[in-house]
């Protein structure tokens, strides 16, 4: 075994499993994961307070605020800092940007949510969170997480299209194609059967072949 397989491996959440839970002191007072239960939940790392990369994302989510409450969705942000450190640079990106952020934002200084949710990635740091996104269903859920380097800025509107894309799927039992945006054509789910592709073609759906139709659905 290397020095570096005896290194314990960060632990990982599983896709349509339920999410982590957590009780922790945020700059809005204490929320724990049953707080979002009803409503979909952004939980989203990022590696440190007064980070230029970051202050950009924190915009970007405060400005789109509006977009995912209309669409029954929660911010929580998380970073191994202190409230302390948190609050302070809150108050400096409305000081420097004139934005306020309306959401929450985690005190991890354990490490105990960011660990849990394998924020913490050795490749990239020992000590500080990457940018790691997780989408967290009303049933409290963990249905979609998204991964960047530290490096790069994480795009806010391609998390609100996949909160939308996953909502539409859920509510019409559809798939929803590369790129779709809502009022675009959606996947109907493959047949399942050999008698059921033999009559996909006279379903109704726009036709490519057996296991590739689409369909409008209403607004």
């Amino acid at each position: 075994m290397s020095k570096d397989d005896s290194q314990p491996q960060p632990a990982m959440p599983q896709l349509n499993a339920p999410a982590p839970a957590f009780e922790v002191r945020t700059t809005a007072g204490r929320r724990s994961l049953s707080d979002y239960r009803g409503r979909w939940l952004v939980l989203f790392s990022h590696p440190a307070d007064f980070t230029p990369v970051c202050t950009t994302e924190f915009i970007a989510f405060a400005r789109a605020y509006d977009e995912f409450q209309a669409l029954n969705c929660d911010l929580l942000g998380l970073s191994i800092d202190s409230r302390f450190a948190h609050l302070a640079w809150l108050r400096s990106i409305k000081e420097n940007f004139g934005v306020e952020i309306p959401f929450p934002i985690i005190e991890d200084l354990s490490m105990t949510v960011a660990q849990a949710y394998g924020m913490i990635q050795p490749g990239a740091s020992d000590t500080s969170a990457v940018r790691a996104t997780f989408l967290i269903d009303p049933e409290g859920m963990l249905r979609a997480m998204v991964y960047y380097p530290m490096s790069n800025g994480r795009s806010v509107p391609e998390l609100l299209r996949l909160l939308e894309a996953m909502q539409t799927s859920d509510v019409h039992g559809v798939a929803t194609p590369e790129g779709w945006q809502p009022g675009d054509k959606v996947i109907v789910p493959p047949p399942q059967t050999a008698e059921e592709a033999e009559a996909r073609r006279q379903d109704g759906y726009e036709y490519t072949d057996w296991y590739f139709c689409k369909k409008e659905i209403a607004a």
